[in-house]
């Protein structure tokens, strides 16, 4: 079955009929394959059009009617050319649209699995042992400020009593 066919009549693999509609990957593959086959349509038409051109000019004065049925067929080509063009716009737009909503997807699925993440990492923290925990930190470090506060205190002997 041909690329065109296949895009016409939905052929695919059975995978992707199953679940109810393409993957993002089969999606932009296909409009991938579309925007080639539309490229080179564009290609050959460029150069028919180009051929038609020649063939007026060749004709010239000579074969009026011969060079009118050329130019008619260039105008033929060039309305070809525009729809082309036309479509090519509209897939690549889709194309971008929906890289950018798979994009977006795959970006909301990291963040779930993140929150789930530091859900777990969470799960066995307690709030109150926290705070309790930060408490005798800081009663801890003020009983070192103490120690250190006596340690480097000069001894003066003698000093520091009252007559």
């Amino acid at each position: 079955m041909s690329k065109i066919s296949k895009f016409f009549k939905g052929g695919g693999s059975a995978a992707s009929k199953g679940r109810g509609g393409p993957s993002p990957q089969e999606a932009l593959a296909r409009l991938r394959e579309t925007e080639e086959m539309l490229s080179k349509k564009q290609e050959y038409l460029e150069t028919r059009i180009e051929r038609e051109l020649a063939a007026a000019r060749q004709h010239g004065t000579r074969n009026k009617r011969a060079a009118l049925q050329a130019l008619k067929r260039k105008k033929r080509y060039e309305k070809q050319l525009s729809q082309i063009d036309g479509t090519l716009s509209t897939i690549e737009f889709q194309r971008e649209a929906l890289e950018n909503s798979h994009t977006n997807t795959e970006v909301l699925k990291n963040m779930g699995y993140a929150a789930q993440a530091m859900k777990k990492v969470h799960e066995n923290m307690d709030l109150n042992k926290i705070d309790d925990l930060m408490q005798d930190i800081t009663e801890q470090q003020d009983v070192a400020q103490e120690i250190s506060d006596a340690i480097s205190n000069r001894a003066a002997f003698g000093d520091e009593f009252d007559e």
